[in-house]
């Protein structure tokens, strides 16, 4: 990666989990900054996404907040970032998050979390960008979610070479371990050709 990265983290946002997740979620906000990053995330300030940004700012780290308005009025923006943009909706939240970053990761979250990182998932299955996606595997957060992966692989919902497309990570020291060593993979289209069906076809007899 370039070595001032812009980087994108999902996170919860909620104030009532585990300690644990919130010290991996200060670790990764110092190790930005350190690494003169910017911090791209969802600009509030409560939950695993407040604590990042203040562990970014902390350090010497510039901090972007990305908020729809309907977010920002319940009086949970991140006041002090560096830039918050305030964005009509959710999917205008996202797309400006995207464009704005070179990397991906998921720190431990919920219901919106998944579906940010599915969706940066599908882009690059579709060829619309080639950036490093990480999930930050604490304490075996996401270890259901890569045993799905591996079975909607294994059943053919998508080819083994998806495999490529994201990484989970234990620690905050593999993740950026990923980063520093990542390339774009070489990307075959999502869709199976026919000559792969008959294969998998054959395989199955």
């Amino acid at each position: 990666m370039k070595p001032s990265p812009s980087i994108c983290v999902f996170s919860s946002s909620s104030d009532a989990i585990d300690r644990e997740f919130f010290s991996a979620a200060l670790e990764l906000g110092m190790e930005i900054a350190l690494r003169n990053g910017t911090l791209v995330f969802g600009g509030t300030n409560v939950g695993l996404m407040g604590a990042v940004a203040r562990a970014t700012q902390k350090h010497g780290g510039r901090v972007v907040g990305v908020i729809p308005d309907f977010m920002r009025s319940k009086g949970i923006s991140f006041a002090s970032a560096d830039e918050l943009i305030v964005t009509g909706d959710m999917r205008e939240r996202k797309a400006t998050m995207e464009s704005r970053s070179d990397a991906f990761i998921a720190l431990p979250g919920g219901f919106g979390t998944l579906e940010e990182m599915i969706e940066i998932i599908t882009l690059k299955q579709l060829r619309q960008h080639a950036k490093p996606v990480v999930f930050l595997d604490i304490n075996n957060f996401y270890r259901p979610l890569q045993r799905l992966f591996e079975h909607m692989i294994t059943q053919h919902f998508a080819k083994e070479a998806m495999r490529q497309i994201y990484h989970f990570a234990n620690d905050v020291p593999a993740a950026f371990k990923y980063l520093d060593e990542y390339g774009p993979p070489k990307m075959d289209e999502k869709w199976f050709r026919p000559n792969e069906i008959s294969e998998i076809n054959t395989d199955l007899e």
